[in-house]
């Protein structure tokens, strides 16, 4: 699958404290877009493993674990909300445990495979919703998710100053561990897609990687 053509799709990858998420707010407000953190999908999936003490180590019983995991959508704003057995994530999902797990979690290509479908069905939520279309950040979304998006932009930073976005923000982060993890999986590994647009945007301040993004953008609409 790769879009529906009325609508438009922007995939942003990149690794943590890159500036996906603040990047993919501010389009979906200004192009009326709905908003779609795939990280938070996997955190909140990582969670709710966790709490159940299921450990990615133990294949079987997580394979059985997936298999209970209902998965549905709730609207908060401009953003799509994963929601597990009817329930939202709670702010657990940005703690230290979860940083500490989920990219081991996120590496089983069982659990990517669970997400797969749900992350493409984004489409249609945007579409039921009245959206213009969605942009859609995460690690894999214009080599895996969406290869054949509208535009398919790759965010990164040198791993300090990511470092130092996280400890502005008050949370503990792995970035070296995590990029580590994240680019050598063999299940849809973090890696700039060919063809994509790739911003450095370790001494670009927000607005301008979000002007860099939006001028390409809007010739596009225009």
């Amino acid at each position: 699958m790769t879009s529906i053509p009325s609508l438009l799709i922007i995939a942003i990858d990149g690794g943590a404290a890159s500036g996906k998420s603040s990047t993919s707010k501010i389009l979906a407000e200004r192009f009326n877009l709905l908003h779609v953190d795939t990280g938070s999908f996997y955190r909140h999936i990582t969670h709710e493993l966790l709490r159940r003490g299921v450990l990615p180590t133990n294949l079987a019983a997580l394979t059985l674990a997936l298999t209970e995991l209902n998965f549905t959508t709730q609207l908060q704003g401009r953003s799509a909300q994963l929601m597990i057995g009817g329930q939202p994530a709670d702010h657990e999902i940005r703690g230290q445990n979860v940083n500490e797990h989920v990219s081991h979690y996120a590496a089983i290509p069982a659990v990517r495979q669970k997400l797969l479908g749900y992350q493409r069905g984004q489409v249609a939520v945007a579409q039921q919703h009245g959206f213009r279309g969605l942009v859609m950040e995460g690690r894999d979304i214009g080599s895996v998710i969406f290869p054949a998006a509208d535009y398919r932009f790759f965010l990164h930073a040198d791993p300090i100053e990511r470092a130092k976005r996280r400890a502005r923000e008050g949370q503990l982060d792995s970035i070296a561990e995590r990029d580590r993890l994240d680019s050598s999986r063999k299940a849809s590994p973090l890696v700039s897609p060919t063809g994509a647009i790739a911003i450095d945007s370790t001494f670009l301040t927000l607005e301008q990687v979000v002007e860099k993004m939006a001028a390409m953008i809007e010739k596009k609409l225009s």
